[in-house]
């Protein structure tokens, strides 16, 4: 989906850009080396980077089953 005409910024950009780490709608712009131009797609990146990091957020959590004990690590006192 289309989020910015003017720049021709997707919603798959957005993506692209919070795995890459962006945090803030300024970041989504530089990746694609582009800036807000009318405005209008500010509300909708905003969305969708907020929607992409919890996304991307959820993907980094690893269950508590799968995370190794750490070596040398005493579990009680």
């Amino acid at each position: 989906m289309v989020v910015c005409s003017c720049n021709r910024l997707t919603h798959k950009d957005v993506e692209a850009a919070v795995a890459d780490g962006a945090t803030h709608p300024r970041d989504i712009y530089a990746a694609r080396n582009c800036k807000a131009q009318c405005g209008n797609c500010v509300k909708g990146v905003v969305c969708l980077l907020r929607e992409a990091r919890l996304k991307h957020m959820k993907k980094a959590e690893v269950p508590a089953h799968m995370v190794p004990a750490a070596a040398g690590v005493a579990l009680s006192a």
